[in-house]
């Protein structure tokens, strides 16, 4: 008798919790809810004849679920698209104020082109930071770095 009321009690909180869940995420979550739901009526009425929670969603909810997911992946590609241009302004714009290599140095002539220019671009860097005029940049940083404007300004 008490293992049954514990069984219930999870039972309420498993979908309760759900419920939680399927407010705040996808149409997805709302099919996984009823499935859950199916499950713990099974699990109650003694219907699932040992079948694991993994067997019956398999069995019983996949149909649901499939058709749920095509819904949830229209809805996603809005906000991804809306999401992108608020990114852009952590693009440093900053650049201006920099002072780069005007070539790649002599003494690294020994060296792979684009070791040289790392060392090259490394050194101003560093010369840089003592004068404060690496613009606001750092050496890497999301949007380009340093490395990557000094880089590419000795490659073309």
């Amino acid at each position: 008798m008490i293992n049954q009321t514990i069984r219930n009690s999870v039972g309420a909180l498993i979908l309760a919790t759900g419920a939680v869940f399927a407010a705040a995420s996808p149409a997805q979550a709302a099919t996984l809810q009823e499935c859950s739901a199916r499950y713990q009526a099974a699990q109650a009425a003694g219907k699932l004849d040992g079948m694991t929670w993994s067997d019956f969603r398999k069995a019983e909810c996949s149909a649901d679920v499939a058709p749920a997911a095509a819904p949830a992946a229209q809805a996603s590609a809005v906000p991804v698209a809306a999401a992108k241009p608020a990114a852009a302004p952590a693009v440093p714009a900053a650049a201006g104020d920099a002072v780069f290599p005007p070539a790649v140095s002599s003494k690294y002539a020994a060296e792979p082109p684009a070791r040289a220019r790392m060392h090259t671009c490394r050194d101003q860097y560093n010369l840089n930071k003592t004068t404060k005029s690496n613009g606001g940049l750092r050496w890497i940083q999301t949007g380009g770095g340093y490395y990557s404007q000094c880089n590419a300004r000795l490659k073309s």
